[in-house]
């Protein structure tokens, strides 16, 4: 039996895009990803590391996950009073799923780490089944909880 989706709260912001799967594609879903956590004003630290992930995953949606005539979608959930970012790239090739590559000093390092640097980066990645065939791959992503000193503010001078 099914678990029900995890509901989103009412200041959830959402974003959802389907693409070619094609290279141009993913490029694309790094560019419309980092476009709307700016509209968003979505801390920077975390744009950035979300335009990791999404190019990661994207190309991965376009070179493992790809089936003729058929599209990727980028799905962004932002949770600006939480600082929570899920990321959701789903692509028609349920019966291929990732496995991150081990690090390995014999390894060429022209493939192999991009799922390797989601983990680094991603707070949670995991791999979920999207019907009738396809898999969505979701990395969430917290914003770090502000230093105190980050959040006193700076005091003004009255002057009469």
């Amino acid at each position: 039996m099914s678990q029900p989706p995890p509901q989103l709260t009412t200041s959830s912001l959402t974003f959802t895009q389907l693409l070619s799967s094609t290279p141009r594609g993913a490029r694309l879903a790094r560019l419309l990803c980092v476009s709307q956590l700016r509209s968003w004003d979505a801390p920077h630290d975390l744009t950035e590391r979300a335009e990791i992930v999404v190019a990661e995953l994207a190309a991965n949606a376009v070179l493992h996950g790809r089936l003729p005539g058929r599209s990727f979608r980028l799905a962004l959930t932002f949770d600006a009073s939480l600082g929570h970012l899920r990321i959701d790239v789903t692509d028609a090739r349920g019966d291929r799923w990732p496995h991150p590559q081990p690090a390995s000093d014999t390894a060429p390092l022209t493939h192999g780490r991009g799922l390797a640097l989601v983990a680094a980066i991603a707070d949670h990645w995991e791999t979920l089944p999207h019907p009738p065939s396809g898999k969505t791959v979701r990395a969430e992503l917290v914003c770090p909880a502000r230093e105190a000193s980050d959040e006193i503010q700076p005091t003004r001078l009255i002057t009469r």
